[in-house]
């Protein structure tokens, strides 16, 4: 029993001292308190908070971050004078008699898109007391907020501690002397309203078409305690011809003095062993110091592609002495996504955008998540359709978007939050002109490295009487700056031969304003035409612009759906102008025949763009429903990624996919007495030559069964079949 008893003892003893090692070492490492919980709040719709010293006030109100406004149940009810109505109510569409009813108090439905449950736009104030531990005492300290929207004040005791404005990426403040050991308590005023940077009422990034102009936090929330030398960022850029990749580091001294330091960098694999870190000893100034490091990636790195997303992480210290000051992981990749002629190659090999619009449609919060594992549900489900591309629309999404995008090979265009038209202009001297280079800048810095984020523009559709310069010096200066990635000057215009790649709407069936004139509409059903003619005078990869916007009819086993913030009372009155005219019972079927043409539409639109040589890949409209702007119901999945009946994923693949059997027929309509002569061709971007392959083409009906043989080679195979 004694022995027992005296085993007992050290082992009580060992836990204790292992605790105790525990505490000093995060002592010598980043500290931090997360923030996420209940805070007070308060509206000021009159905007008198600054002026009435609201940060030296306590707030009346009670409200759970992460989460907006509109999730915690707080804002204005829907009625005629709430601003997300105003636009509507002055609609004259909106004031026909039919809809009186629906402009009734508490029964208010617009047509257009989707409804929140309370809408609120100005400021509002959010409010938390903090305790500061003493081993926080003289160490730098740094407020994280992601995915704020979008102006965020900030004071600590009613000191002011700074403004930011980015829509893309975390509001990040260094509070510095504010914070001391002790209690504190952090003051956020956050105004979603549009002020003197107009980046267009349209755009995703706040629109009320799409997740909302919502007001709020939604993502991390975090106070960190720094060492006093710290990490403050790291770039990578990778060379997979000389196998290296170059580290970029930025190292923050908080002392007065300069210091001896080693900076260590080393580099592992998800499917390799660690490779050889590299020291360097060096000197820290007082303030921001910068370091090039050349990192050799071994004889044989893993690269990164949509077959094959390798991914490394690249882990870089801070040492002063035996003591560790600071560490950051980076999570990067090996690859080259280039222009080589009019088409995008990957580290070397072809490659062709399949690619589909997110336009930030989120019905159950109203806002993007920030979890890893959302995403990649999301990316997923667009991969089960054979696509490998996502242009982000006029919004640039959260950290875990890259991510997960990252994790499962997707090729990401993003863009920097801006729709500067119909009503908003770029390049004409608004504030909107120096904040895109901000928000670039911001977005760049803190995803450039996701080997995913391949390319990037300004934002959607351009209008400004100096646009075409101002967006050519924006391609510019970023092609110096960073050659990551690719650069464009808008989506869907404009063309400069200065960009990496054009982005235009023009080869699709049916052109913006066509009508009947179009390639569906004016001549009968046939598979043998491309978009040669529109290419060919191009040098650089084409990429069409929002192809499809075949719509069909709303499913209104959906509204059931809408079980969060954003209700379908668009849907509801659509049912009801169905029912009021007879037709009630019809609403299935009308949405099953629609659906089936517009699967045959799409499959149109994508064959046509597969089989144009020379071609660089294309992005619909959405794979998905865009409910806004009137209501386009233009996916074959609705906003929840659910299919809607008439076709799936492996149906849809068969004419989306890195391989794809094309035929160019003339026409599809034959006669008994007619032959059938027609050019057969594969559309063929997999990870490499398909060799050894014996494909087998089959025509059959009920009474005749056909056969051809034939050999596949590297790229796009013709044979010619003639059929009696």
């Amino acid at each position: 029993m004694k022995h027992i008893q005296t085993f007992f003892f050290f082992w009580i003893l060992s836990l204790l001292t292992c605790n105790t090692i525990t505490a000093q070492q995060k002592r010598t490492q980043n500290l931090s308190i997360d923030l996420a919980g209940t805070w007070q709040f308060q509206t000021d719709s009159l905007d008198k908070g600054i002026s009435e010293k609201w940060f030296l006030k306590n707030l009346k109100e009670q409200i759970t971050l992460p989460g907006s406004m509109t999730t915690n149940n707080k804002g204005n009810d829907i009625d005629l004078k709430t601003p997300w109505t105003g636009s509507i109510v002055d609609s004259g569409y909106f004031k026909k008699p039919e809809y009186a009813k629906y402009r009734e108090k508490g029964n208010i439905k617009v047509p257009f898109w989707l409804q929140p449950v309370k809408y609120y736009k100005g400021a509002a104030w959010y409010q938390k007391k903090v305790t500061i531990p003493a081993n926080w005492k003289n160490k730098p300290v740094e407020l994280y907020l992601e995915r704020c929207h979008w102006e965020t004040q900030i004071w600590v005791d009613g000191k002011f501690a700074g403004m930011r404005n980015s829509l893309g990426t975390a509001h990040v403040a260094g509070l510095g002397k504010l914070i001391t050991p002790g209690e504190h308590t952090i003051t956020i005023r956050i105004d979603n309203s549009v002020k003197d940077i107009i980046p267009g009422e349209n755009s995703h990034s706040i629109s009320d078409h799409t997740q909302g102009n919502w007001n709020g936090i939604v993502g991390k929330m975090e106070l960190t305690a720094k060492p006093d030398f710290y990490i403050n960022n790291v770039q990578i850029y990778t060379d997979i011809h000389k196998k290296q990749a170059t580290v970029n580091v930025t190292v923050y001294n908080a002392l007065p003095l300069g210091k001896e330091v080693q900076l260590v960098v080393q580099a592992s694999g998800d499917k390799s062993a660690a490779l050889t870190p590299i020291n360097q000893n060096v000197t820290l100034n007082p303030g921001t110091n910068s370091f090039k490091i050349v990192y050799p990636m071994g004889s044989n790195p893993l690269l990164w592609s949509e077959f094959a997303p390798n991914l490394y992480t690249m882990k870089v210290l801070v040492n002063q002495g035996k003591n560790k000051q600071d560490e950051k992981e980076v999570s990067f990749g090996m690859r080259e996504f280039k222009s080589e002629g009019t088409q995008f190659t990957i580290n070397g090999n072809l490659t062709f955008l399949r690619g589909t619009l997110e336009c930030a449609e989120f019905p159950k919060t109203g806002f993007p998540p920030t979890d890893v594992a959302s995403w990649t549900e999301i990316f997923t489900k667009i991969r089960s359709y054979g696509l490998n591309h996502v242009r982000f629309h006029s919004w640039c999404p959260p950290e875990a978007a890259f991510t997960a995008a990252d994790r499962l090979g997707f090729y990401l265009q993003i863009e920097c939050s801006s729709w500067a038209n119909q009503g908003a202009v770029i390049g004409d001297g608004t504030p909107l002109d120096k904040y895109i280079y901000q928000e670039s800048e911001d977005i760049v810095r803190d995803y450039g490295n996701h080997p995913s984020f391949c390319m990037m523009t300004y934002g959607n559709e351009p209008a400004g009487k100096n646009h075409v310069e101002y967006l050519k010096k924006f391609v510019q200066y970023w092609q110096a700056k960073d050659s990551r990635r690719l650069y464009t000057t808008g989506a869907g215009w404009t063309i400069i031969p200065e960009s990496d790649y054009n982005s235009t709407s023009d080869p699709r069936i049916q052109l913006w304003g066509a009508g009947l004139k179009s390639i569906i509409n004016s001549k009968a059903p046939s598979a043998d035409y491309d978009w040669a003619d529109i290419i060919k005078d191009y040098k650089i990869p084409t990429v069409s612009h929002e192809i499809g916007q075949w719509c069909v009819y709303p499913d209104f086993n959906e509204i059931s759906h809408y079980t969060g913030i954003l209700k379908a009372k668009n849907f509801e009155i659509f049912k009801d102008k169905l029912e009021e005219n007879g037709l009630g019972s019809f609403g299935a079927k009308f949405l099953y025949a629609s659906g089936k043409l517009q699967a045959l539409c799409y499959k149109a639109d994508t064959e046509a763009a597969l089989r144009t040589k020379g071609f660089a890949g294309f992005q619909l409209l959405g794979l998905y429903d865009f409910p806004g702007q009137g209501t386009a119901l233009v996916g074959v999945l609705n906003p929840f990624w659910k299919d809607k009946g008439y076709i799936n994923a492996k149906e849809y693949s068969r004419f989306s996919s890195e391989v794809v059997p094309l035929v160019r027929f003339k026409k599809l309509v034959y006669l008994n007495n007619e032959s059938l002569k027609a050019d057969v061709e594969i559309a063929q971007f997999s990870a490499g030559i398909i060799a050894d392959a014996t494909p087998q083409w089959e025509i059959k009906n009920d009474k005749a069964l056909y056969y051809l043989k034939a050999n596949l080679v590297k790229r796009i195979s013709l044979w010619e079949i003639v059929l009696h």
